[in-house]
């Protein structure tokens, strides 16, 4: 993976689309620069890799809460 990647790289790496990856960047959701005279926006293949990392950690986090929930509504 190169060390920086586009908005279009991300977007097919996630299987969503471009648009969507933008707005998680203005989100403040995924870490990104702008770089050039057009301002092309570059996301740090480590933040991008740290990001998914931060996703399944949430995952994993909700499936958690779910089974606890459900286990304490069956008691």
């Amino acid at each position: 993976m190169p060390r920086f990647l586009t908005l279009t790289d991300v977007a097919e790496e996630l299987q969503i689309s471009t648009a969507a990856v933008r707005t998680m960047v203005l989100k403040g959701e995924l870490e990104a620069f702008q770089i050039g005279g057009r301002g092309q926006w570059r996301v740090d293949s480590q933040k991008f890799e740290d990001f998914i990392d931060q996703l399944h950690q949430e995952q994993r986090q909700r499936v958690v809460d779910s089974e606890h929930q459900q286990t304490n509504q069956h008691q």
